[in-house]
């Protein structure tokens, strides 16, 4: 159950869409919309519609539908405009109206929309009225009669009322565009009677807040990002809940501001203590990096134990970049869990009972576990004895027998041949290998120069029709050269991919111009 949900039977699916998440992706390699984000989750959802549409920074009540009857009837009733909708927004100005309507034809110019007298445009109609005073601002409603872009932000603008946050129309710069759909009643297409869906808000909840929330359920997983630098308004500074406590990096010593802004995250998620590591360029010092952390709160334990999709992992504190999970490869992990890689694509169509994955660069293993969960037996590969048994460790701690499973210590290029001599094949290969890497056996491994290496040395142990996971966490490697590197070397291979999905980081995780994507994630049905 995700949080935002607030409606579902077998015709529709309704959620209270949080601000700062786009309808649907604007673009091939950019962060998933809600809507990819929950066609992509669940095999139930896998044929939703969408219907209507809400701006990226407004949040609320948007509904879709699950079977053909409902997409028609909903588009029909969009169409003719029987749906009424009720939105609620933030102004910092007042007028003595406190009741009126606007009319007026919007035509796009330029990057917004503007009312117009000549030159064509839609006809559109808005009600408003005054409901309250919120602390230092004015809180009004809006009932759109109709349904054109940017309708509801133009007739408040040009009424005096612009939205507070929203810069485009004139509106005082703030953490978000605060208009919200509240309310939506609609026809239900199997049964035709009314029904009302409703959104609750808090305004006074921080955007980056809202979307955590909206989208991961607390039951189930209790560590994520909780700041992204630039993309929550925070250039350069990282904060990521972890269980019992937070975990805080940037290249320099906290602030005073930032530390007070911890502490006031500690306070409002009820935990004890978090600490502050800084990012430094030089990877020899991250040995000593316990030395430099600030800690606000209670000191953060050595060892401690975080929750993510239902199991269990144990973090060390002193792990240099990462303390023992990558968290922005969560939803990847999810889905070996649920076998489902995308609308139409399971992990493996007869299910992971029994199936064959390799776990490469495996860490501390914790996508093998997941897919252990699943019912499948694992090989995991690794340079580090510590990490294997720390990965054998989680094993236990979920109460899973390691019998049937393996822990290979050494080069992964030099196990991908010795295992390649062997007759069983693997249904599921992961590959996620880090930005960086040298061993004795191989020498130096550089992900964007080496990925199609990797993939081509792989696939001789993949079964035909198996699924082959590949990941790169570098900046400077493109979505588009990556995925060439991947479809090269199966070429090359002499194979053929008959299924693609590309995921890129997750909604926790956000992207903009400011705060670029760096990881790039794509699961290959290859024939």
């Amino acid at each position: 159950m995700i949080p935002c949900l607030i409606f579902e039977d077998d015709h529709l699916l309704a959620i209270n869409k949080p601000a700062g998440l786009n309808t649907h992706s604007p673009s091939p390699f950019a962060g998933e919309g809600i809507y990819d984000w929950l066609r992509h989750r669940e095999p139930r959802w896998a044929g939703l519609a969408i219907i209507h549409r809400l701006d990226k920074e407004t949040s609320g009540v948007m509904v879709f539908a699950k079977t053909p009857l409902a997409s028609s009837s909903l588009t029909g009733q969009f169409t003719r405009h029987e749906i009424r909708k009720q939105y609620v927004f933030l102004t910092a100005r007042d007028r003595p109206q406190k009741t009126f309507s606007v009319t007026s034809r919007l035509a796009r110019l330029g990057d917004k929309y503007a009312s117009v007298t000549t030159g064509g445009g839609q006809e559109a109609t808005t009600r408003f009225a005054f409901t309250e005073k919120y602390r230092n601002w004015f809180q009004w409603a809006a009932w759109p009669q109709t349904g054109r872009t940017h309708q509801i932000r133009v007739h408040a603008a040009q009424s005096g009322l612009p939205i507070l946050g929203d810069v485009l129309y004139g509106g005082a710069a703030s953490a978000r565009a605060y208009l919200h759909a509240w309310e939506l009643t609609l026809q239900h297409p199997a049964t035709g009677k009314p029904l009302t869906l409703r959104a609750p808000i808090d305004w006074d909840a921080h955007p980056a807040w809202q979307l955590r929330a909206a989208l991961i359920d607390p039951a189930e997983t209790d560590a994520f990002r909780l700041l992204h630098g630039a993309a929550d308004g925070c250039p350069g500074w990282y904060v990521d809940r972890l269980g019992s406590c937070l975990l805080s990096q940037s290249e320099a010593a906290l602030s005073g501001p930032q530390k007070e802004r911890l502490a006031a995250f500690l306070q409002a998620l009820g935990l004890p203590g978090a600490c502050h590591k800084p990012l430094l360029r030089n990877p020899r010092q991250i040995r000593d990096r316990v030395l430099l952390e600030d800690v606000v709160g209670n000191p953060v334990p050595e060892e401690w134990v975080i929750r993510e999709n239902g199991l269990r992992f144990t973090l060390r504190r002193s792990e240099g970049y990462s303390v023992g999970l990558f968290l922005d490869q969560r939803d990847n992990r999810r889905r070996l869990l649920a076998n489902h890689i995308a609308a139409g694509f399971p992990v493996w169509p007869a299910g992971l009972a029994q199936a064959r994955v390799l776990n490469t660069f495996a860490y501390t293993c914790g996508f093998s576990l997941c897919a252990a969960q699943a019912g499948a037996r694992t090989v995991n590969v690794d340079l580090s004895r510590k990490y294997l048994e720390w990965g054998r460790n989680n094993w236990l701690l979920n109460g899973l027998d390691t019998a049937g499973h393996e822990f290979l210590h050494g080069d992964v290029f030099d196990w991908l041949r010795r295992l390649a001599k062997k007759p069983n094949l693997f249904e599921i290969i992961l590959l996620d290998p880090p930005t960086f890497s040298s061993s004795k056996a191989s020498g130096r491994f550089q992900v964007a120069a080496d990925c199609g290496k990797l993939v081509r040395q792989a696939l001789p142990l993949l079964r035909p029709g198996g699924v082959l996971f590949v990941s790169a966490n570098a900046a400077g490697f493109t979505p588009e050269k990556f995925l060439a590197a991947a479809d090269q070397a199966v070429k090359a291979a002499g194979r053929t991919v008959v299924a693609r999905h590309y995921v890129p980081q997750p909604p926790d995780f956000p992207v903009c111009r400011a705060e670029p994507a760096y990881l790039k994630t794509v699961w290959l049905r290859v024939a």
